[in-house]
Parts: structure tokens; C-alpha cells; sequence
């Protein structure tokens, strides 16, 4: 077995803990992924010989740490992928945004994916639409915790719609402020209907308690 930390699992599908910096699934690196870490898990776990089926039906990316569920047969992953298709999966971020925004808000852009892998605000782009609430905010640090919940699933999106602002996440080297920390997006809060037996289910995790996560009670 692995390290990998698991939250729910039975026949059909299993969520876990994505960690901050690995794949969601494999890319040009060859780096590991969240793919490869289950199936290998799986394989272990209940000494299956060949091939493992897991199916991927959303991602965080790479630097993004958080709740990730994934289908073990493809029935579930089709059921799933239509409920994040139609929008019915509930899924949550906390940020750390540098400032201070509107107690709560929607944003709304356009945004559009270039060809270096960035994305930015343009009216070339598509719509991008997320609401958030702020949590908490730390006066020394000047920097709000906040609660993301997206409408859309653009590139990037939330790490673009803050940084345009001027509030670009702590630790987002790319659209941010470059520095040593890790950048704070998480993703807290998943719950959406079992695939099989359509009970509404839901899962909450905290980020780990380090880096500029410290500057709040979580």
C-alpha cells in the first residue's frame, strides 16, 4: 500500500485526498499521478492481477491539493461525468487571496486558455462565472480567507479571476507574487449523488496546517 488517504470507498467509486503537486493524470512530464497512485493502490489492495480500471471524471490541477472522487467501474464514470457535465456535484474551495474583497460576491469574466498554458481575462474567451464568501480575514498579513464555489470550470479560473482583481492567491507563482510558499487553494468540500445507489453524500476536508494556512483557524 500507499500513502494515499482515502475517504470513501466501495465497489463503484472511491474519493481521496489529492496532494498538492501531483498530477490528477499523467501528462508529457511522466511524472506520477493521482491515476497511477490508485490503481496501484487498488491493485494491491486486492491483489489484482493486470490491468485496473479507474475512471477520471474531474481534476484539480497539478499544484492544487484536495478532495478528488474517481470511478471504479465505467457505469459509475459515465453517471458521474453526466452529474459534473449537468452541474449537480457541490464542490468547494478555500483561498487565500492577498487583500480584501465584498463580504461575498459573484465574479464573472471571460476567460481564454493560451498556448503557453496561462489563461487570461479576454473577450475572446469563454464565461466564467464563480461566487465566494469571505471567511475570515488576517490584518497583519493583509489577506482573506475565502470560500470559492465555481459555476464554471474554465483553466485557472479561480487563480485568473482574483489575480485580475488584484487579489491573486498566496502562493501562486504563476499569477501571483513568485515566493517560496505553496499556493493556497483547496479543495474542501465535495458531496454529490452515489452513481449506484443515488444517495447524496458529501465530504469536507481541511488543507494541512502549514505555510501561509497558518494565518487562519481553518
Amino acid at each position: 500500500m500507499n500513502n494515499l488517504k482515502v475517504l470513501y470507498e466501495d465497489n463503484h467509486i472511491i474519493v481521496v485526498i489529492k496532494p498538492e503537486n501531483i498530477l490528477s493524470q499523467g501528462d508529457n512530464t511522466g511524472d506520477i499521478s493521482m491515476i497511477e497512485i490508485i490503481k496501484d493502490y487498488l491493485k494491491k489492495k486486492y491483489n489484482k492481477p493486470g490491468n485496473v480500471y479507474l475512471g477520471l471524471v474531474h481534476r484539480l490541477d497539478r499544484p492544487v491539493g484536495g478532495i478528488m472522487v474517481f470511478a471504479k467501474t465505467s457505469k459509475a464514470a459515465a453517471r458521474l461525468t453526466k452529474s459534473f457535465q449537468n452541474k449537480k456535484i457541490d464542490k468547494r474551495y478555500l483561498a487565500i487571496i492577498h487583500g480584501r474583497m465584498d463580504k461575498e460576491g459573484k465574479l464573472i469574466d471571460f476567460i481564454e486558455r493560451k498556448s503557453n498554458g496561462n489563461s487570461i481575462v479576454s473577450k475572446n474567451g469563454k464565461e466564467a462565472i464563480l461566487t465566494y464568501k469571505e471567511l475570515d480575514y488576517n490584518e497583519d498579513g493583509d489577506c482573506s480567507l475565502v470560500e470559492v464555489k465555481l459555476e464554471t470550470g474554465r483553466h485557472h479560473q479561480i487563480r485568473v479571476q482574483f489575480a485580475s482583481r488584484g487579489h491573486y492567491l498566496l502562493g501562486d507563482q504563476r499569477y501571483g507574487v513568485e515566493d517560496k510558499q505553496q499556493i493556497c487553494l483547496f479543495c474542501y468540500y465535495l458531496a454529490f449523488e452515489h452513481p449506484v445507489t443515488h444517495e447524496w453524500i458529501e465530504f469536507k476536508e481541511k488543507p494541512e496546517n502549514k505555510g501561509y494556512w497558518t494565518s487562519f483557524t481553518v
